[in-house]
């Protein structure tokens, strides 16, 4: 019995959760459900643009235009999979050849991926896109895809929204990856990277 009380919490918290997108009278932008203020620092962005996975899945499905670009590392979207819906794995972060193991945060160094720029540069030329089309950035949670999307706004582009859940999700109260995500709102995933998505 409680765990059907405890399914049943979850998923009453689910289904007022999950927001439904807004275009508003901007056809550009929409609405998020997604309270800025309540976003932890690392998972803020200097455009202020954000989307949950579920809004992601909503808004590709509206805006055709839009680009969706992975920027996990090849290893992650090898071994954890990659959304269909991504148009690129662009990793923001990448892995030294040695990896170097950071003992205070209990796993291998990464460094910025010094073509990253020039990638997203290409891709959005190559789509015909100019700096204020409508590019996603996805990560494995959230703060990746943040700083890689003040980055782009340095660069000029106007239009960059973080996913703040990413692909795998925040983790649970045991460290597990549970709780939200493309992969856990059941969103279209594959093990297998398309051509034009491998880096």
């Amino acid at each position: 019995m409680n765990n059907f009380r405890f399914l049943g919490a979850i998923f009453g918290a689910f289904f007022l959760y999950v927001p439904s997108i807004s275009f508003a009278d901007d056809p550009v932008h929409f609405v998020s459900a997604i309270k800025p203020a309540s976003l932890p620092d690392e998972k803020r962005t200097t455009l202020g643009l954000y989307l949950t996975a579920v809004e992601t899945g909503e808004f590709l499905s509206v805006r055709k235009d839009a680009l969706l670009i992975d920027i996990r590392t090849r290893a992650e979207v090898s071994f954890v999979g990659i959304a269909e819906e991504a148009d690129k794995n662009i990793p923001y972060m990448v892995m030294d050849e040695f990896w170097d193991f950071d003992d205070e945060k209990g796993t291998y160094k990464m460094t910025v991926n010094s073509n990253f720029t020039t990638e997203v540069n290409d891709l959005v030329r190559e789509k015909g896109l100019s700096k204020e089309g409508t590019i996603i950035l996805m990560c494995r949670s959230g703060s990746r895809s943040a700083r890689a999307a003040n980055l782009l706004a340095q660069l000029g582009y106007s239009n960059v929204y973080s996913v703040v859940d990413g692909f795998e999700g925040d983790k649970d109260p045991q460290g597990a990856r549970t709780v939200n995500g493309w992969k856990n709102a059941h969103l279209t995933w594959s093990y297998k990277i398309r051509g034009d998505q491998a880096y």
